[in-house]
């Protein structure tokens, strides 16, 4: 995505609207696999790949292995020892990840367990043909590797929801201007003018509608990041990592 000011810039911050760490450990089923859905839809995917090449884990394998990840989530004492104080959330998972390949032998038992086990619908396939079109990260950085593709996550999701929202509205051509100018052509030279030429639009239109669609994008990322986010700190810090929003 192109590095535009509109999208780094100032902004406010949400307000609070719901807790996913408390959502996780409640008591109530329905709270924790609200919880359950807002992990795997931003984790499934970075978590996938670095099972795939950290621990070099064939398709079939790294499927089970994710599976298994995401539906531990549910047990109500998964997210017991997390600690917000101590670590971001992206971190204590990964973390857990690892142990959770340290011990792939238990793991694998359970999910041939039986009917007992849900199967989530991942598109695993996706993920692989993401794989297919990056450079294979060095085993020293693969920390920095499942934080990109977390960034990526994130910012996928956002889109997506952008997308749907602006249809909604009906400002598809808001929509088509931010994907065309900051991430199909974000590594060429384009002038406001020669985008207005290509969609047919005044210069004017083009500045203004890219301001909004920018401005509904950034909203939409810190509304996923709050969701996401485990503490007040931890989301200030993610905001900062992935929008470079400050707060004093």
């Amino acid at each position: 995505m192109r590095d535009n000011g509109d999208l780094r810039g100032q902004g406010q911050f949400p307000a609070t609207r719901w807790s996913l760490i408390v959502a996780a450990r409640s008591a109530v089923p329905e709270e924790r696999q609200r919880a359950l859905e807002v992990l795997t839809a931003a984790y499934w995917k970075p978590v996938y790949k670095y099972i795939r090449l950290r621990w070099e884990k064939d398709n079939e394998q790294a499927q089970d292995l994710t599976q298994d990840f995401f539906l531990r989530i549910l047990e109500k004492e998964f997210l017991a020892r997390y600690d917000p104080q101590r670590a971001r959330l992206r971190t204590f998972l990964r973390v857990c990840v690892d142990h959770l390949i340290a011990n792939e032998g238990k793991a694998a038992r359970r999910l041939k367990r039986g009917g007992d086990v849900q199967i989530l619908p991942l598109d695993f396939e996706s993920a692989e043909g993401e794989l297919r079109q990056i450079e294979i990260p060095s085993p020293d950085s693969m920390e920095d590797f499942f934080e990109r593709e977390w960034v990526r996550s994130v910012f996928s999701l956002s889109l997506e929801r952008l997308r749907q929202e602006c249809e909604q509205r009906g400002k598809q051509t808001h929509f088509r201007l931010l994907e065309f100018y900051d991430i199909d052509e974000a590594d060429k030279e384009l002038t406001y003018e020669q985008v207005g030429q290509r969609f047919e639009l005044k210069t004017s239109d083009v500045t203004n509608y890219l301001a909004y669609a920018r401005r509904e994008f950034r909203r939409i990322v810190l509304e996923e990041l709050r969701e996401m986010t485990a503490s007040e700190d931890e989301f200030r810090r993610e905001a900062r990592t992935l929008l470079g929003i400050d707060t004093p």
